[in-house]
């Protein structure tokens, strides 16, 4: 994966429009040629949507590769142009009242892997000061360049560990701000329930629930949505459901996830199927991504 740096370097010279168009290509091969994200993308469609059809699957199943081809390639324009001219690309926001809260009070922002999640967190930073949970990719020729791309506007990123965590609630105490990808597949069952995404259960983080009730901090989600023919980006703001902060962990989880599913209906197919949301599932149920004999 070490080639990827230099050629999003290279490929930072083009218009954010050249870099979709790429991205295009990079997904019809998704599509053509048998991968890893298309068998994800696949299954997680036929759990998350029983009632459509073959081809209205196949059809958002086609879609969600193109934008993840995307995804991946716009990475040349937020990882390495300066950071005015990224912001730039932001074209619209909307909700953004939302942010606002009681004096001293906590702020969490959850973004879900939907668009453009990294513009979204720049664009955050740049709101003011801003602490966020950072888990280091598996490649570790990238850690250096997205951490430093992610910490460009102000951000403070902090590890998934307890001592990240610590961080998290003293910020919150204080009335600050913190960041939090609220749809990632927790690292064990410790700290985490099962609750339905689209109907199916998926291992879902207390953490959100936990620092809410014992910080009193605003719960709003977030998402940056990619517009047409390089146009930029739309910045959305909302509301978190009821029970977010509910007593039962059961209930928050619920409301967790309800809140993504919100926002993935905005546009569906700029959602990150590819990613393995049902890997753990309750103790007797065998993974949907496990092969069958």
């Amino acid at each position: 994966m070490r080639f990827l740096i230099p050629l999003f370097r290279f490929l930072s010279i083009l218009p954010l429009r050249w870099q979709h168009r790429l991205g295009w290509l990079i997904g019809r091969l998704y599509i053509l040629i048998p991968n890893r994200e298309r068998d994800v993308t696949e299954i997680n469609l036929q759990l998350c949507f029983p009632a459509s059809s073959s081809a209205e699957r196949m059809s958002l199943r086609n879609r969600s590769l193109e934008q993840a081809g995307r995804t991946l390639m716009e990475m040349a324009a937020i990882w390495f142009w300066p950071i005015e001219r990224v912001l730039s690309l932001i074209v619209s926001v909307s909700g953004e009242e939302h942010l606002q809260r009681k004096p001293q009070q906590g702020l969490i922002v959850l973004a879900p892997h939907l668009g453009c999640w990294e513009i979204a967190g720049l664009y955050l930073a740049k709101q003011g000061g801003v602490v966020s949970l950072y888990r280091p990719p598996r490649q570790s020729a990238l850690e250096t360049i997205v951490k430093a791309a992610r910490e460009r506007s102000g951000a403070q990123l902090v590890p998934t560990n307890a001592r990240g965590v610590k961080r998290l609630y003293r910020v919150l105490q204080t009335g600050g701000i913190t960041g939090i990808l609220p749809d990632q597949q927790p690292d064990s069952n410790k700290g985490s329930v099962f609750a339905p995404f689209f109907g199916v259960p998926a291992l879902t983080m207390l953490l959100i629930n936990r620092l809410v009730q014992k910080t009193g901090s605003k719960v709003v989600f977030c998402y940056a949505l990619r517009l047409p023919g390089g146009q930029g980006f739309a910045v959305h703001y909302l509301p978190a459901p009821d029970g977010i902060d509910a007593a039962d962990p059961r209930v928050a989880g619920g409301a967790l996830n309800q809140g993504v599913e919100t926002c993935i209906a905005a546009c569906p197919e700029q959602y990150q199927w590819s990613y393995k949301r049902f890997k753990d599932q309750p103790e007797g149920v065998r993974s949907p991504y496990r092969r069958r004999r």
